[in-house]
């Protein structure tokens, strides 16, 4: 299976911030939408970085209260580990453990095509190994 069969299923609709937006204005979007990453790009769509709950929460143990008023740029991840629609999930499964990241943009020749998650790769998998042993039930049975 491909990270474009990901995508297919779910959709490629991508949570956006700026550079210049703080980090409150981030952590907003992040609860609204119940997410636990944004991308951030520039003003032509480039992926400047990535901002998981996970920057957001190194950002508040070195600043404290002070970290709400931090532009995104700041905090963000970057460079931006990434991957393409023709990667496979194991592949992707070998990133995000090795890298520790739980949020995945997907990106062809510049161009921003989605992002995975971790939970979109399990959910995947889930549903492949219980595809698999109903393939293997029906043989038995038969």
């Amino acid at each position: 299976m491909f990270v474009s069969d990901i995508l297919a299923h779910k959709g490629n609709r991508v949570v956006a911030v700026t550079p210049e937006e703080t980090l409150a204005s981030a952590i907003a979007v992040l609860s609204a939408r119940r997410i636990g990453a944004v991308v951030v790009l520039g003003t032509d769509k480039t992926l400047l970085g990535i901002l998981s709950e996970r920057d957001v929460l190194h950002a508040v143990a070195r600043h404290a209260a002070d970290a709400l008023t931090l532009r995104v740029a700041e905090v963000m991840t970057t460079p931006v580990t990434t991957c393409d629609p023709d990667h496979t999930v194991e592949h992707v499964m070998e990133v995000m453990t090795n890298s520790r990241f739980r949020h995945l943009p997907v990106v062809r020749r510049g161009q921003l095509l989605g992002i995975v998650s971790i939970g979109d790769v399990v959910k995947w998998r889930l549903d492949e190994a219980r595809q698999e042993t109903e393939v293997l039930r029906q043989y038995i049975a038969t």
